[in-house]
Parts: structure tokens; sequence; C-alpha cells
């Protein structure tokens, strides 16, 4: 406000300014009365979707949120017989991976198949002790029953046959390399799909998890091996 000097006193009103203080103030606050108008649907957004949790033998299905069934899972992982029968045929298929590689040495002129067979077999190898630990921690056997170990050995995708091996055995340089490489490819497919298979029907995490490892791992490998071809 601004006096003048010759006895009429008139105002002069200056602007109105807003601070940065002030545009702030304006600023919270419209963010205040947004975020009350659409709590509910933001909540229900962030619950997820819903999942339909199989129930037990002679139970109705649950449906669940995601965040409920996550932790449904995590208080009770134990093991069903996808968890178990993936680390039975597991074990079973890495040995033959490792049958496999333990011919390189001998056979290959490659020294890149050389050293990826060094590679497979230093994972493979501690993941055929981890699986059998696995086993003997939840009580199980290494081998399934009689009665359903030839099925389960039938449907394990990947596997070479024994006549493959037979020829694998006898090829040499070249031919065994690329032999080698074919056959291995196929191998690891086999267990990228049994990887899959058990993490949409196992339940334990552990086997998830050595699952996760199997198909990163060898998806990787894969890669490489296609393109030593």
């Amino acid at each position: 406000m601004h006096i003048s000097t010759g006895g009429n006193e008139h105002v002069t009103k200056t602007p109105f300014r807003r601070t940065p203080a002030f545009t702030a103030a304006l600023a919270v606050l419209a963010v205040l009365t947004l975020g009350g108008c659409d709590s509910e649907p933001k909540a229900a957004e962030e619950s997820g979707p819903s999942v339909i949790v199989p129930g037990k033998p002679g139970e109705a299905n649950q449906k669940l949120s995601a965040e409920e069934a996550a932790r449904q899972r995590a208080e009770d992982d134990s093991p069903n017989s996808a968890d178990v029968a993936y680390a039975r045929m597991m074990i079973e298929h890495h040995t033959q991976a490792l049958e496999m590689t333990e011919l390189v040495p001998d056979r290959a002129e490659s020294t890149k198949v050389e050293a990826l067979a060094e590679r497979i077999a230093a994972a493979q190898g501690p993941e055929i002790a981890a699986m059998k630990g696995w086993l003997k921690n939840h009580g199980k056997s290494l081998e399934a029953e009689e009665s359903d170990g030839h099925e389960q050995h039938a449907s394990m995708p990947g596997m070479a046959t024994e006549a493959q091996l037979k020829k694998l055995r006898a090829a040499h340089g070249k031919a065994f390399d690329q032999l080698f490489l074919t056959l291995m490819i196929t191998h690891h497919d086999g267990a990228i799909t049994m990887a899959t298979d058990v993490k949409g029907q196992g339940n334990n995490i552990v086997i998830e998890e050595m699952a996760d490892e199997v198909v990163a791992q060898q998806t990787s490998e894969i890669t490489r091996m296609r393109d030593m071809l």
C-alpha cells in the first residue's frame, strides 16, 4: 500500500503474486483431493487378478487373490507328486548328459565342444547331488516304484536312445562333434520342457528354483550349441 504526501490518502493495491510455497500447497491439496476420490478403485487394482487354487481331494477349489495365493504357498510348500517325480526323473536325465560329456575328451575335434562339455558336467553334477539331497530330506526314495519307473523313463523328453548313444560312442572328429551337439540340443530341450511343466504343476519352492536354473542355463547353452553346428 502506498500513502501520498498530498493530504488525500489513496491506496495502490499491489497485484497478488503466488509464491512458490503457495503453489506447492495447492499442488498437495489437489493430490489429496484426487487421492480421496479414487482410493477404492486403486485398492482394487493393487489386489491383482484372482487365482483359482485347486482344492484337496473332496474339497472345492478356492478363489484367492494373487497375493493370498502367494502367501498360502509360502506358508505351505510341501512337495507334491509332481515335485518328487521331477527330481527323480531329472537325476536320470542329467546322468545321461554326463555320460555323453564323458565321451568328449577322447572323440571330439573342436575345442569349443570340449569346453561346452566341461561346462555341462560342472553344472549338472552338482545339480544331481542337490536333487538327491532334496529327496532324502523329504523322505523320498531316489527311484520310483517298479510299477511306474518304466513309464516315467519313457515319458522323459529329450532322452537319447541306446541306438543313438551307440552311434555317438563310435563317432570321432567332426562327425562326433556334430552328433554330440545335435543330441545335446534335443536333450536340453527336453530338460526345459520338464522344468516348465513342474513350475506349473509342483508346489515346492526349492524345486521351482531348481527348475528356473535349468531353464535359464540350458536355454543359453542351446543358443551356443546351435551357433556351433
